[in-house]
C-alpha cells in the first residue's frame, strides 16, 4: 500500500470527524463519570447519616454510564477486557436496580 492509498483510507475513516474534538469528547465523558460518582457518593453518605436508608437506584444510574461506555467500547473494539468490565457493570447495575425496586415495593403504602 503506498502513501496515497493510506492517506485516502485515513480520510475515508475520519470523514467529517475532527480528531481533536473526539479527544475532547472522550475526556469530557471521563470527567462526567467522575463527577457523577463523586455526587452519588456525597448523596449516598448523606442519606445514610440522615437516617434515610440506602438508595441503590442512585448507584445503578451512576454505574450504568460505565456499563454503557464499556459495552460500546467492546462492540467497536472487540477487546475482552471491555467485555469483562461491561459484564461486571451490567451485573452490578442489575443487582442494585433489583434492590432499589424491591425497597420501593416493600415500603409502598398503596400495596
Amino acid at each position: 500500500m503506498n502513501k496515497d492509498e493510506i492517506l485516502a483510507k485515513s480520510r475515508a475513516e475520519n470523514r467529517n470527524k475532527d480528531v481533536y474534538e473526539q479527544e475532547v469528547l472522550k475526556q469530557a465523558s471521563q470527567s462526567a463519570v467522575v463527577v457523577q460518582m463523586a455526587l452519588a457518593t456525597i448523596f449516598f453518605v448523606t442519606q445514610i447519616f440522615a437516617g434515610g436508608g440506602t438508595n441503590w437506584g442512585l448507584w445503578a444510574i451512576v454505574l450504568s454510564a460505565n456499563m454503557t461506555i464499556n459495552w460500546m467500547k467492546y462492540i467497536k473494539l472487540r477487546r475482552k477486557f471491555e467485555l469483562a468490565l461491561a459484564i461486571v457493570y451490567t451485573i452490578l447495575v442489575s443487582v442494585m436496580s433489583g434492590y432499589h425496586i424491591y425497597d420501593i415495593i416493600v415500603s409502598a403504602t398503596i400495596i
